[in-house]
């Protein structure tokens, strides 16, 4: 899959590891564990396959964040993302990460 970045902030935590503004700070332990999950969705041939990798915890939201999709980071924090499929090629699939969101906040 292609994974585009909706905040610059998301790019810097998968490229560089860390952020450059304060406000994206978070532990070591997460931005490992969020670099992995991109690397997962980097992977994946299809939105089909992420069901099959049970850590990821992959779930289609509904409610507010309806058309988002969600990917587990560790018990409180996910990825979530938008889905686009590429009518050129049915199989590449666009996601566009939105947030890193702390689950329970």
């Amino acid at each position: 899959m292609i994974v585009t970045y909706e905040d610059d902030y998301l790019r810097q935590l998968y490229e560089e590891g860390r952020c450059s503004d304060k406000k994206h700070r978070y532990q070591p332990d997460i931005v490992r564990r969020y670099q992995k999950a991109i690397r997962f969705l980097i992977g994946a041939s299809s939105i089909e396959a992420l069901w099959q990798i049970r850590s990821l915890s992959y779930e289609v939201l509904s409610g507010d964040k309806a058309g988002r999709s969600s990917v587990r980071v560790n018990d409180r924090y996910r990825i979530e993302f938008t889905v686009t499929r590429n009518e050129k090629e049915p199989i590449l699939t666009i996601c566009n990460v939105v947030e890193l969101s702390n689950h329970y906040k």
